[in-house]
């Protein structure tokens, strides 16, 4: 392992890369949903309204929600340095430019990520399957799952740029690292499970 590489805990790689997975096959699916069925801001025209779709988005999105519950729990746990703090709102003003203003924004962006992705998942299972190929596009929950879908892809482009700006590429390439500590072996997930199912805390 390289010693400018940063080590990222390997449950918070495991499971980052799979929501990045997912949160790709959604996002593929659901502009070609939303091309094919609405288009009102724009549309390329790949595809034909196809109900399909819908299902397929869907899929990906129910297996999102399952993953994301865990990823919620693993950056809580393993991930806290990397989520916003209480003072960093009110520190964003101060030292404008340095390295500590960079690190503080990309907390915020990082805890941005993840209240979108809430708000994606949760509107998007709010939603009736038939709206779309109804035409009714007027529903609250619809434009909700549009907005907050738009403000997460936003946010992960900010995060990759953060992470750039932060780390480099050691921080970038430290999340696709194969390797793990001795304690950290999928061998001892089912003890750890169980032991926090006994005591359970975050």
């Amino acid at each position: 392992m390289s010693k400018t590489q940063p080590y990222q805990p390997f449950l918070l790689r495991l499971f980052h890369s799979i929501n990045a997975l997912l949160v790709i096959a959604c996002v593929i699916t659901g502009f070609l949903v939303y091309d094919s069925w609405d288009g009102r801001f724009g549309k390329v025209g790949l595809t034909i309204k196809n109900r399909s779709l819908i299902d397929i988005h869907g899929t990906f999105a129910f297996a999102l929600f399952f993953v994301f519950l865990g990823f919620i729990i693993v950056s809580i746990k393993l991930g806290r340095n990397r989520l916003v703090k209480s003072d960093d709102w009110q520190k964003l003003t101060n030292n404008v430019g340095k390295n500590i203003w960079w690190y503080r924004l990309h907390r915020v962006v990082n805890t941005t990520i993840l209240f979108s992705a809430i708000l994606s998942i949760g509107s998007g299972k709010l939603q009736d399957e038939n709206w779309l190929p109804n035409g009714e596009m007027y529903h609250f929950w619809y434009s909700l799952h549009l907005i907050s879908w738009l403000i997460m892809l936003l946010a992960i482009a900010t995060h990759l740029l953060m992470s750039a700006k932060v780390g480099g590429y050691p921080l970038i390439l430290s999340m696709f690292n194969a390797k793990y500590l001795p304690q950290e072996s999928p061998k001892l997930w089912l003890e750890k499970i169980i032991a926090w199912l006994k005591h359970p805390r975050i």
